[in-house]
C-alpha cells in the first residue's frame, strides 16, 4: 500500500470515529456531575414523612452503616475524655460563660445536636432512627431546626421564637430527602455560626459572613476563589469530622501532609498544607520561618476577629438580668446598630466588630472547672477552661484567643458553678417572674449535682483559640504590630522586646551600653584615623 493511500485510510478512520464520538455526546441523557445518586429518583424519598426519624428510617435503608458511624462521634455523644488529665468533657458536661450549661435546657440546646428529640436526660443514643441526616447534608436551605423543639424539625407551621409573632413554615421532609448531597458552609454553619445563641456570638471566627465570604475575610473560604468548604480541612473519616476544641494541635511538626501524601496528621492545622517552612519570599524567608517555630500561623494571619460586619459578643453579665420598664415588663436595649446589648431576660451584653485578638502560649492542653469543682470568688476572675503552654516547654506557640468575659450564677454555700435552668418557658414562668434560686434548683437537679439554695455571681473568663478569618498575606500583621513597646505580645512571657516595661530593665540598659561603646569605638576608631592621615 503507498504512503498515500495509508495516510488517507487513516485520516478517513479518524474522521468517523470523531463523528461517532461526536453523536454520542449529543445522544447522552443529561447527568449530575456533582453526584452519582439523584435522591429525588428514589421511590423510598417519595412519600409525605410525619418526622426527621421517618426520613432517616428511609435513609438507613440504603447507608446501613451510617447510623452506627455518627454515634461513634462527638457530633452524637456530645461528650468526649480528655486522655491528658482524664476530665470528661463535651457540651453534655462542661459550663460555659454565655448560656452556661445544657442540662435542664435540652430541648432548646440540641437544636443543634444531629439527632431529633433529646429532651432530658433520658435519651436514647443507641437508637438509629434518632440520627438526623438532613442536618449536615440538606442543600435547600430550607431545613430548620428551631431551639426548644428538642433537635426536631417543625412539622407543622410554628410561632419562633415563643412570643415573637414571628411564624416559621413548617418544613417539606420529602423535598429536602431528595435534594441532599455533601456538606457545605451552610449547613456546619447552621450551628457553629450561631453558637452561644447567637450570629457570631460565640468564637468571633465564625459567624454568617463566612456564608460566601470575599478574599478579604477568609483568603481560604473566598467563593469566588479557593471556596474551600468546612469540610476541605475539617476532613471526615466514617463520619468522624476532624478537629477538636478540647484537645487541639497547637504545634504540628510533621510538615505537609495533604498535597500527595498520606495523610497522618491532623488535616485542620496551617502546615498540614503549608508545612513548617511556608515563607518562601527572597530576604525575609529565613526569618519569617523562624518566626514560624514559635508562633501560631494565625498570630500573624488573623489581625482581627467579626470583621465581616457581625459583632461577637466579648462579654455577658447575667446578675442584671430581671429588669423591669415603667410598666413592670421586661424589656430589650439596642445600640445604634440595632443590635441587642441588654435582655431582661439575659442581662448586659458587650458587644464588638475588628477585635483583635489576645495572645497566650498554648501547648495543646485545655483543663476546664466543672460543675462540683470549688472555686473562690476572692480570686478575682474564675477561668472556666485554662490553656496550657510556656515559652520553654518546647510543645507550646504563641497563639491568638477570643477571651469571654461573663459574670455568671454560682452556689455560694458549696461554692460551685452551677447548671441553671434559664431557657424556654415553664412552670415557674420565666418570661413573667424569673427567680435564679428556683432556676437553679430545677438545673442542679436535672444535673445531679447538690444546691445550697444561696445564690451570688461570679466573674469568669473562657478563652477560644481563634483560627478562621485568615487574611490575605498583603494583610498579615506587620513587624510594629509586636515589635514594640505597646505591641501585641507586650506581657507575653519568654519574648524579648526592646523597651518593654514588664522585662528586667538591665537587660536594655545592658543592650544600650552595647550599642553607645559601639558608637564610641567608632568614633574613636574614626579619629585615630583623621590624625592618622594628618601626619602622612
Amino acid at each position: 500500500m503507498s504512503m498515500r493511500k495509508y495516510l488517507s485510510r487513516t485520516l478517513l478512520s479518524a474522521a468517523l470515529l470523531l463523528g461517532v464520538g461526536a453523536a454520542f455526546a449529543e445522544d447522552a441523557k443529561p447527568v449530575k456531575l456533582n453526584t452519582t445518586a439523584d435522591h429525588s429518583k428514589f421511590k423510598e424519598l417519595q412519600k409525605d414523612f410525619k418526622s426527621g426519624p421517618e426520613v432517616t428510617k428511609a435513609c438507613l435503608a440504603c447507608h446501613t452503616e451510617a447510623a452506627g458511624q455518627i454515634h461513634r462521634t462527638k457530633h452524637w455523644k456530645w461528650e468526649y475524655l480528655n486522655p491528658e488529665n482524664g476530665q470528661r468533657l463535651g457540651k453534655k458536661n462542661i459550663v460555659n460563660n454565655f448560656c452556661i450549661s445544657i442540662p435542664s435546657n435540652y430541648a432548646w440546646c440540641t437544636g443543634c445536636h444531629v439527632g431529633y428529640g433529646w429532651k432530658d436526660a433520658n435519651f436514647d443514643f443507641s437508637s438509629e432512627e434518632n440520627v438526623d441526616c438532613l442536618a449536615c447534608h440538606d442543600t435547600t436551605g430550607n431545613y430548620k431546626k428551631p431551639a426548644g423543639l428538642a433537635g426536631n424539625p417543625p412539622t407543622q407551621d410554628i410561632e419562633s421564637p415563643p412570643g415573637s409573632g414571628k411564624i416559621m413554615k413548617a418544613v417539606n421532609l420529602s423535598k429536602v430527602a431528595q435534594a441532599v448531597g455533601k456538606t457545605s458552609r451552610d449547613t456546619c454553619g447552621a450551628c457553629h455560626f450561631n453558637g452561644g445563641g447567637g450570629d457570631g456570638v460565640k468564637h468571633g471566627d465564625m459567624d454568617s459572613s463566612l456564608a460566601a465570604p470575599d478574599k478579604e475575610l477568609d483568603v481560604h473560604m473566598d467563593a469566588s476563589g479557593l471556596d474551600f468548604t468546612c469540610g476541605t480541612c475539617h476532613k471526615a473519616s466514617s463520619h468522624d469530622v476532624a478537629g477538636s476544641r478540647y484537645t487541639p494541635t497547637a504545634m504540628d511538626k510533621g510538615g505537609a501532609h495533604i498535597k500527595g501524601k498520606a495523610e497522618t496528621g491532623n488535616p485542620t492545622t496551617c502546615v498540614a498544607c503549608h508545612g513548617n517552612g511556608p515563607h518562601k519570599k527572597a530576604g525575609l524567608a529565613e526569618r519569617l520561618n523562624l518566626h514560624a517555630r514559635k508562633i501560631a500561623c494565625q498570630t500573624c494571619h488573623i489581625p482581627t476577629i467579626a470583621r465581616g460586619g457581625v459583632p461577637t459578643k466579648l462579654s455577658w453579665d447575667w446578675s442584671t438580668s430581671g429588669k423591669r420598664d415603667a410598666e413592670g415588663k421586661g424589656f430589650v436595649k439596642k445600640d445604634a446598630k440595632g443590635h441587642i446589648i441588654y435582655d431582661s431576660r439575659k442581662g448586659d451584653f458587650v458587644l464588638g466588630e475588628n477585635v483583635k485578638p489576645e495572645y497566650v502560649w498554648f501547648n495543646g492542653q485545655v483543663k476546664y472547672t466543672l460543675v462540683g469543682d470549688k472555686v473562690d470568688k476572692s480570686d478575682g476572675v474564675t477561668k472556666i477552661n485554662t490553656m496550657g503552654g510556656s515559652p520553654d516547654d518546647g510543645k507550646s506557640m504563641i497563639w491568638p484567643m477570643k477571651v469571654f468575659r461573663g459574670v455568671q450564677p454560682y452556689d455560694a454555700g458549696n461554692k460551685t458553678l452551677v447548671t441553671p435552668h434559664v431557657a424556654g418557658n415553664d412552670d415557674t414562668g420565666y418570661w413573667k417572674n424569673f427567680v435564679w434560686d428556683k432556676a437553679i434548683a430545677v438545673g442542679m437537679k436535672d444535673s445531679g449535682h447538690p444546691f445550697s439554695g444561696k445564690v451570688d455571681f461570679i466573674k469568669t473568663q473562657m478563652s477560644w483559640p481563634i483560627t478562621h478569618m485568615v487574611a490575605p498575606k498583603e494583610k498579615a500583621l506587620g513587624c510594629a504590630e509586636c515589635h514594640s513597646a505597646e505591641g501585641r505580645l507586650k506581657g507575653i512571657p519568654g519574648v524579648y522586646m526592646p523597651a518593654r516595661g514588664d522585662l528586667s530593665p538591665w537587660v536594655d540598659r545592658a543592650g544600650w551600653t552595647l550599642a553607645l561603646l559601639t558608637l564610641v569605638g567608632v568614633l574613636i576608631h574614626g579619629a585615630l584615623r583623621i590624625v592618622s592621615a594628618k601626619k602622612h
